[in-house]
């Protein structure tokens, strides 16, 4: 794993524990919005190992259903849940109305668990 990647990774973790902590405080949107992030990260941190690097999370999106998802190298589902959890950040972070509860929160959270994990034994 290169620095970068361990950095990613490492922010992903980091991302994960805050969003626990935040969850079980009663800030839902706000955990959810870090259980996206963790699996942002890891996604980028798998992509780079194709030397794949974007500036938009669209295109992180696109890239790891792509290059991963679509290709067999990791279950399906794992990008479902990236993109949802995308769609969780953007209600939590964007609509004024929106609401999400803990107990989607800790949905994302251990969704963004599994993420890591399989990311991790990919990268090692």
């Amino acid at each position: 794993m290169t620095p970068e990647q361990w950095a990613l990774i490492d922010k992903a973790k980091k991302s994960i524990a805050a969003g626990s902590l935040l969850n079980e405080q009663g800030f839902p949107g706000f955990a959810a919005s870090r259980a996206y992030y963790a699996m942002l990260y890891a996604a980028q941190a798998l992509l780079l190992s194709k030397g794949l690097s974007f500036s938009k999370h669209s295109a992180v999106i696109a890239a790891f259903g792509r290059e991963f998802a679509k290709s067999g190298l990791v279950p399906t589902e794992l990008h479902r849940f990236l993109i949802e959890a995308s769609d969780s950040r953007k209600v939590s972070d964007y609509d004024i109305a929106g609401d999400i509860g803990q107990d989607v929160a800790g949905m994302h959270i251990d969704r963004a668990r599994q993420f890591l994990e399989t990311i991790t034994q990919l990268l090692d």
